[in-house]
């Protein structure tokens, strides 16, 4: 099937002249405002490059956008619904656990706390939901995966529709500008963690940021720091690796987690979502040392489980979200969002999928239990990988996914030492939007969408991680089609 496409914000191509001008006060822009990553390959903690961004924004159908808004406080109640059903959790994940080393040992946490006694209740959640425009469905969103854990670039993006009406306007289309949303996902999702640490209720106490060995992509997490900082003078941040707390924190008598003499508040991860992030048994202590604690968890435990692939596929399965929700449009809006789901365990369903995946590779995305970007598995390589686990429980580990087919964007992709000017490219583009959740079993204390973030990728590229280098920050130029 060919594929449609959208029409661009103004004609394209630019003439080079005007392109190459646009594209280094583009570039200034980017370095002057932060939208910056550290460098992988030459890596210094003195410089920043600017972070791969597409030139123009790219067109989105209005109606799609904000129908994926206003499902955001849908999607966060049924994802911490859905974390606190031990029933469901073990049910979903059982056959995942006896082949996926990471996730048993997360699972093992919870498990673990459990036994013991919650000692902190409440959980924090910033969430983000991820599209795509599925072409053959009239460019309807359809979910690609739900993120609890460090979902990033709330902070940069906040920043682009400012760069993107800079460009607009000096390339003549000023008028433009109305088309584009205002992007608060900075702000919303630092009020998140503000108001986790209110709950907490200790003056004296700090908020803990879990980083990387290396950060990268320190321009995200930093404006956090700064924008709570500015908000809240009287919150300190601190930056700590898992090994760090393993080293230096401890547990106090009423189970505070104490670093530097000082209580913590709120615990928010930006690592902790791959295996390479725990590669030894230390930074498994510290992570069950935190989830002990009276600290409130971004994300915790459970929340964390939740947001494992098998439990997207388990929730789009027939029956399902009946558990959640209760009839009506609601669970009818989000059920429309959910695209073809299967598992791949050792049953009759699990072995249809595998058949039908081997018959027609192209369809299909294979996914493992990781969040983070370039896990994935397409076409030849589902195919090649289903015929080697056919017959063993490693395939348990993974979900299928029918694969979503967005329209094509036409645009330019600005790069660090890339060529000037950057070549025409065909582009398709991925939503996210951010949402904050604060509750407990029995209750919800607080449920919001806010903000979004646009990835677009070369059409021809599977995975569209900006942090892996994959992708390009972009921000929508809404469209009512």
């Amino acid at each position: 099937m060919s594929q449609s496409r959208l029409a661009s914000c103004i004609p394209l191509p630019l003439d080079n002249k005007v392109l190459s001008s646009v594209v280094e006060k583009a570039k200034d822009w980017a370095l002057m405002h932060g939208v910056g990553m550290r460098d992988k390959a030459h890596f210094s903690k003195d410089t920043i490059q600017i972070a791969p961004f597409v030139l123009l924004p790219s067109p989105f159908p209005r109606t799609e956008f904000t129908k994926a808004v206003d499902l955001q406080p849908v999607l966060n109640e049924l994802m911490h619904k859905v974390s606190h059903d031990d029933e469901f959790l073990e049910k979903t994940l059982q056959n995942a656990l006896e082949v996926d080393d990471f996730t048993a040992k997360l699972y093992n946490i919870w498990i673990k706390v459990r036994e013991e006694g919650i000692t902190q209740s409440l959980s924090l959640g910033l969430f983000r939901s991820d599209y795509l425009m599925q072409q053959p469905d009239s460019n309807r969103i359809k979910q690609v995966e739900f993120n609890t854990v460090a979902a990033s670039f709330g902070a940069i993006t906040s920043y682009l529709p400012s760069m993107f009406r800079y460009v607009l306007r000096q390339l003549g289309h000023g008028e433009l500008i109305k088309n584009m949303p205002e992007n608060r996902a900075l702000s919303g999702l630092c009020s998140g963690i503000i108001e986790a640490y209110d709950m907490f209720g200790v003056p004296s106490a700090v908020v803990l940021f879990v980083v990387e060995e290396v950060s990268y992509n320190i321009c995200d997490q930093r404006f956090h720091e700064f924008e709570i900082s500015e908000k809240r003078p009287d919150i300190m941040i601190y930056r700590k690796t898992l090994n760090e707390i393993y080293e230096e924190a401890e547990l106090n008598d009423k189970k505070q987690l104490v670093i530097e003499g000082r209580a913590v508040a709120v615990v928010y991860y930006r690592s902790g979502y791959e295996p390479a992030q725990y590669p030894s048994q230390k930074e498994w202590d510290a992570r069950l040392k935190v989830e002990r604690s009276s600290a409130i968890k971004c994300p915790s435990i459970h929340y964390q489980l939740a947001g494992t692939k098998k439990v997207q596929q388990a929730l789009a399965a027939p029956g399902a979200l009946e558990r959640f929700m209760a009839e009506g449009e609601l669970r009818s809006r989000v059920r429309d969002i959910f695209t073809g789901l299967y598992s791949l365990d050792f049953d009759d369903n699990g072995e249809r999928a595998v058949e039908m995946a081997i018959a027609d590779a192209e369809r299909f995305v294979l996914k493992p239990q990781r969040e983070g970007g370039g896990n994935n598995l397409y076409g030849a390589d589902v195919k090649e990988a289903l015929l080697r686990m056919r017959h063993s429980r490693e395939r348990a580990a993974y979900i299928l996914m029918e694969r979503i087919l967005p329209p094509l964007i036409s645009g330019y992709v600005v790069r660090p030492n890339a060529a000037v000017p950057p070549s025409l490219c065909d582009l398709v583009s991925e939503l996210g939007i951010f949402g904050v959740i604060i509750g407990n079993k029995e209750k919800i204390y607080i449920n919001r969408q806010v903000g979004h973030m646009l990835r677009t990728k070369l059409a021809d590229a599977n995975e569209g991680g900006v942090a892996a280098g994959l992708g390009a920050l972009d921000s929508p130029y809404l469209l009512d089609l």
